[in-house]
């Protein structure tokens, strides 16, 4: 149960978190990308993770591979550029407690003290903290210890969306901004003071875990995340799993399946726990007859 917090962050984020730590040398010949084909028509999606230290560029080369032969680019959600001030306003308040409500109102005394002492290792406060939610709060504090870890860096998606500009190819999206702020906003919600207190006792484990989780993602362990990470989460919060994962994957179903029969080749590119599992973008196609190669 301690790393319940932490797996439920960053997977409502689109990251595949992994505590797997054996060896997985077996599966090197794979990645987490796949070929998904209707007839000689092909559509390639990636797993992705949005916390990636620049140590681990450059990455496997069946990433690269098709990006260059992608026209389209199709991600997850268009995030507000640092620049565009009004957007990095709007999910801002979206995050944010309404006037008179701070975060002192849903977690404990003793919770709200553990998080001073974390921040009070930043040279910030609580207080500081105190107007923004609870899955706000704890994105704040994964970033931070990533930071702190020497583990922060832009994320695949990230990258991919850079290159996509540098070289002017179509960029799309599956969700809408405001679906993801809401979704954020509402995480945590009924067991505000158990995400942020279980959070703060497992960010000392963040650097392993997210080491462990980028060599899984490497070699395209997709049994292992499953069973340490989308299972456990599966297990835990049946609620939020639903509408996390199983939602948005059925969800963006219908959204893949239209972009064959164009004349656009696209590189899907979200999160890696929404492509493995019975519940997977991956598993949704291969039951509507799609065949599937993990490349």
């Amino acid at each position: 149960m301690k790393s319940f917090s932490i797996h439920k962050l960053l997977f409502s984020l689109g990251l595949a978190v992994s505590t797997v730590t054996s060896a997985i040398a077996d599966n090197e010949s794979q990645t987490t990308v796949w070929k998904v084909s209707n007839g000689e028509d092909a559509v390639y999606v990636g797993g992705t993770i949005h916390i990636l230290p620049i140590s681990e560029f450059p990455l496997p080369s069946e990433f690269t591979d098709v990006y260059e032969q992608a026209d389209t680019l199709v991600f997850e959600v268009k995030m507000p550029d640092p620049t565009d001030i009004e957007g990095q306003k709007k999910m801002m308040a979206g995050l944010a407690y309404e006037e008179g409500k701070s975060l002192k109102d849903d977690v404990s005394e003793q919770t709200y003290q553990a998080l001073n002492s974390y921040l009070n290792n930043f040279g910030a406060t609580a207080d500081q903290l105190a107007q923004f939610k609870p899955g706000m709060v704890a994105s704040m504090l994964v970033a931070m210890e990533a930071q702190r870890s020497q583990m922060a860096g832009q994320g695949v998606d990230a990258y991919f969306m850079q290159l996509a500009a540098r070289d002017g190819k179509a960029s799309e999206y599956l969700e809408s901004l405001d679906f993801q702020i809401n979704m954020l906003a509402n995480m945590g919600a009924g067991e505000e003071d158990r995400l942020i207190s279980e959070t703060l006792e497992t960010l000392p484990e963040l650097k392993e875990m997210l080491q462990s989780t980028i060599k899984a993602w490497r070699h395209g362990d997709t049994e292992q995340i499953d069973e340490l990470v989308v299972d456990t989460f599966k297990r835990e919060s049946p609620t939020s799993y639903d509408d996390v994962f199983t939602k948005r994957n059925q969800n963006w179903l219908p959204q893949i399946e239209a972009m064959f029969g164009d004349e656009d080749q696209e590189f899907v590119l979200v999160g890696a726990g929404h492509l493995v599992g019975d519940d997977s973008v991956i598993a949704l196609l291969e039951a509507k007859g799609y065949k599937i190669e993990q490349m």
